[in-house]
This record gives structure tokens, C-alpha cells and sequence, in this order.
């Protein structure tokens, strides 16, 4: 389960494997996406969040969140990654890529994860295995929602 808690390996990167795991993240996200759309990564999203869960379960004990963990990471930043996919999607622009909504997706997630603002830094407080996947959670859903009011004012004021 380790290994599978550290996403195959990417957690024990040095510096910073949070954002490693979220930078590997984001690139695969990009290429499930490119090749399974919005159904794919939506699938890809479910099947990390369940893995997660009992891959924390298994390794992290009581007060314990380990640098090396990052499969919260992972499903945190295929959260943010789900509102610009989701987008291109519904308006039916398959063959595009909405790129600057994947960054911006990369940079609320972690700054959301590092920041760990109100439900996020709430959800860390527990303390437990849990806790360790909610707190990406919310920061990838916070991300989706920044990603979300950055494209209306882009969009909407800065080229309408």
C-alpha cells in the first residue's frame, strides 16, 4: 500500500513532493483527458479518491500525515482539473485544451494545499487518515471554483 500511498514512487522525490505529486498529476490529467475527455478523468478522479482513502487508511497512523504520501495530491488536483475539463466538455471543444485552466488549476491547488484555508486547514486538523484526503479535497474543489471565477473574468471582462 505504500506504494500506492506514494503514487507509485513520486512521493519520495525531493524537494517539495506535495507539489511533485501534484505537477505528475496534472500531466497525467492532461493525458487522460486528451485521450478519455471529461468521462475518463471523472472515472480516473473516483478511482484515486478510493484508493486513496484505503491507501491512507493503511499507512498513515494516528497524527501522521508523511511528506511522502501524496496520493491525496493526486485526486486533490484531478478535482481542480475536473471543473476545466468538465467545461470543455459540456461545450463540446473536445480537440481543444483549455491549458490556462489547467494551470491555474496547478497553482490555486497548491496554493489552497499549502495555505489550508478554512475547510481545508479543518479538515488537516483531524489528525487521521481521513483527514489526510479531505484537506486535498477541499483545496481541489476551492481550486475548481478560483478556476471557475478566473475564466468568467478572463472571459468575461478581460476579452468580452
Amino acid at each position: 500500500m505504500r506504494w500506492l500511498a506514494t503514487f507509485f514512487g513520486v512521493g519520495l522525490l525531493r524537494p517539495a513532493p506535495g507539489t511533485w505529486g501534484s505537477a505528475v498529476a496534472l500531466g497525467l490529467g492532461v493525458v487522460i483527458d486528451r485521450f478519455a475527455g471529461f468521462p475518463g478523468l471523472a472515472l480516473a478522479t473516483v478511482a484515486v479518491l478510493v484508493a486513496g482513502f484505503a491507501a491512507c487508511k493503511a499507512v498513515c497512523g494516528p497524527g501522521d500525515d508523511p511528506g511522502e504520501v501524496v496520493i491525496d495530491e493526486v485526486a486533490g488536483q484531478w478535482i481542480a482539473l475536473l471543473f476545466p475539463s468538465f467545461a470543455f466538455w459540456w461545450r463540446d471543444f473536445e480537440g481543444w485544451m483549455p491549458y490556462p485552466g489547467w494551470l491555474v488549476a496547478f497553482l490555486l491547488f497548491r496554493l489552497f494545499d499549502i495555505w489550508k484555508p478554512w475547510l481545508v486547514g479543518r479538515a488537516d486538523a483531524r489528525g487521521d487518515a481521513l483527514g489526510v484526503m479531505l484537506d486535498d479535497i477541499w483545496a481541489g474543489l476551492f481550486a475548481g471554483v478560483g478556476v471557475v471565477i478566473a475564466a468568467g473574468v478572463a472571459h468575461g471582462l478581460l476579452m468580452g
